[in-house]
């Protein structure tokens, strides 16, 4: 599978602001990210907790699927609860092909319309989390050059730390960030954690706090997503997946704007 949604949080938030050299030993360890088996499909249930710089915490319950399409992939969301969302949908097809723009629209059932995400947008919020519409879609490795920084440990882990640097400012303008590090655990190829330096000059961390192996293939637990400007934490959100089934059969058409209007 090409990336599911905690594969593509966690492929960092690739993005840069100058030209660097790329250098081959960080581009085979990268590609190996890529390539990592995450199932040909996924359904899972996830808990979405956003956490405002007084710590006031608001819960949100969604549902998600995944599956390949050929080299593509597309995902879908559904809110559960609470009221305020329940009902709103997202859906992303991620294309394979370098030179096509991958597809995003969100369902709003206050205005019963499928709205679609332009490319100006995806540096956006996605739902009011620290995740942006730009963060819920794949990353084609061909648009950055990376750097082996350093070789560390994570949680008792040996790890690679891996600068990336786009090369093109479409892709600086559309994700919203300057560049990334991200930490690269050696027994499996999971990026564990980032940091992406954001154009407004806040920085956002990821951090996979949790995550297990099923069937033989690494999922995620729980993410965490922490925004800050300097040392003060502005927003967090956490990401809390559970019953997580793989490679388990989901009919083509939950995969259409349709359905986002039809909900679960």
């Amino acid at each position: 599978m090409k990336k599911t949604i905690l594969t593509t949080i966690a492929v960092f938030m690739l993005t840069g602001v100058a030209v660097y050299a790329d250098d081959p030993k960080a581009r085979a360890i990268m590609e190996k990210v890529d390539a990592r088996d995450d199932g040909k499909t996924v359904q899972q249930d996830m808990k979405m907790i956003l956490i405002d710089k007084h710590g006031k915490k608001r819960l949100r319950d969604l549902k998600s699927y995944s599956k390949d399409f050929g080299p593509d992939e597309y995902r879908i969301l559904f809110f559960r609860s609470p009221a305020d969302v329940k009902n709103t949908a997202f859906l992303t097809y991620d294309y394979d092909d370098p030179n096509k723009d991958d597809d995003q629209w969100l369902y709003l059932p206050a205005l019963k319309k499928v709205k679609r995400i332009p490319s100006t947008d995806k540096s956006s919020s996605f739902m009011g989390s620290d995740f942006s519409y730009f963060d819920m879609t794949d990353r084609d490795l061909e648009d950055y050059d990376f750097t082996l920084l350093k070789e560390t440990k994570v949680r008792g882990h040996d790890a690679w730390v891996i600068q990336a640097i786009p090369r093109t400012k479409k892709v600086i303008k559309e994700s919203g960030y300057l560049k990334s590090i991200g930490i690269v655990r050696k027994d499996n190829y999971v990026v564990v954690r980032s940091i992406g330096f954001m154009k407004n000059d806040k920085k956002k961390y990821m951090d996979m706090t949790k995550l297990h192996q099923q069937n033989g293939i690494w999922v995620a637990d729980e993410i965490t997503m922490t925004t800050k400007k300097g040392r003060k934490t502005v927003h967090k959100t956490i990401l809390k997946f559970n019953h997580i089934k793989l490679n388990q059969p989901i009919s083509d058409n939950v995969f259409t704007t349709k359905r986002l209007e039809q909900g679960l």
